[in-house]
C-alpha cells in the first residue's frame, strides 16, 4: 500500500509539530535552554508544518506539488542549521551577531513569544546529548526525512499531472 499525497503532507504537519513540543518540553520540563541556532531551527519546524498544511488546505495537485517544494527548501535549510550549530557554532562561546541571531531578532518572534523563540544559552553552552548523540542530530534526522517526504510528494504530484488524460 502507497501513501497518498494528502497523507504525506499530513505527516509533514504532525512531525515538525511533535519536534518543537519535545523541543518546548526539554527546555521547560528538563532545563536545556536553547542558543540562537535551535530556536531557529523550531521556527524552521513550524514553517515546514505551515508548508505542507497549505498543501492540505489547498485544492490540486499544483498547490500539493508547490508545498511540497516550499517544503522541501525549507527542510533542507533545515539540514543546513543543524549542520552548522553542530560543526560551527556549537564551538563558539556566542552566538550573538550570528546568522540565527539576527534572524530571530528580525523576526520579533524572540519577544513576541520568548518562551517558544528566545534563546538563553550561548551555542557552547547549549550542547546536550540524548541517548548518547548530539541533541541537533535529532532535529538533523527530522529535517532529513521531511525534505525525503517532501521529494517524495513533489514527485509524486509532478507524476499525475504529466500523465496523459
Amino acid at each position: 500500500m502507497t501513501l497518498s499525497p494528502r497523507a504525506w503532507l499530513a505527516g509533514m504537519v504532525v512531525v515538525p509539530l511533535a519536534a518543537v513540543a519535545s523541543a518546548l518540553y526539554t527546555q521547560h520540563g528538563l532545563d536545556m535552554m536553547p542558543c540562537a541556532w535551535c530556536v531557529l531551527q523550531r521556527l524552521i519546524f513550524l514553517a515546514v508544518a505551515g508548508a505542507a498544511l497549505l498543501g492540505l488546505l489547498l485544492p490540486g495537485l499544483r498547490a500539493q506539488r508547490s508545498a511540497a517544494v516550499l517544503a522541501l527548501v525549507l527542510a533542507l535549510s533545515g539540514v543546513a542549521a543543524a549542520l552548522w550549530q553542530h560543526f560551527v557554532a556549537s564551538a563558539s562561546t556566542s552566538c550573538a551577531q550570528s546568522l540565527a541571531d539576527r534572524a530571530m531578532g528580525f523576526t520579533g518572534l524572540d519577544s513576541a513569544f520568548p518562551e517558544v523563540f528566545a534563546a538563553y544559552a550561548s551555542c557552547a553552552e547549549a550542547k546536550a546529548t540524548l541517548l548518547g548523540l548530539p541533541y541537533e542530530f535529532f532535529s538533523l534526522s527530522l529535517f532529513v526525512l521531511l525534505a525525503l517526504a517532501a521529494w517524495r510528494v513533489a514527485l509524486a504530484a509532478w507524476r499525475v499531472a504529466l500523465r496523459p488524460a
